[in-house]
């Protein structure tokens, strides 16, 4: 990452937190963290469907825009769940120089990892 772009995901985490308790009928962040877990995963859903599919039609810049959205909504998640940009970035550091066979080898089994 360039500098400045993890401060880029902190100033937008603050701003989903800040909106959190915000004015449903004003905040868009505010009425998705009320609807609660379902509707932000669904949403999630939707996005990833999105980006797939702006990956496949070929169009860079549709594709990063929705690698925005999917991003953005990951956020909103990960704010739901009391949880920040910092908190994957710490996990992509600890990655870091890791070989992702050796990573996924090492983790403890899950009954809903697949692979």
């Amino acid at each position: 990452m360039k500098p400045g772009h993890d401060e880029t995901l902190a100033r937008i985490a603050q701003v989903i937190e800040e909106h959190r308790s915000g004015d449903t009928a004003g905040s868009y962040v505010a009425r998705l963290l009320a609807k609660g877990e379902d509707a932000i995963l669904k949403k999630i859903g939707e996005e990833a469907t999105e980006t797939v599919l702006a990956a496949k039609g070929g169009d860079r810049l549709h594709l990063v825009r929705e690698t925005a959205d999917l991003w953005f909504h990951c956020m909103v998640m990960l704010a739901y769940y009391g949880l920040g940009p910092q908190d994957v970035i710490a996990e992509l550091q600890r990655r870091e120089g890791i070989s992702g066979i050796d990573e996924k080898a090492a983790r403890k089994p899950s009954t809903r990892e697949e692979e």
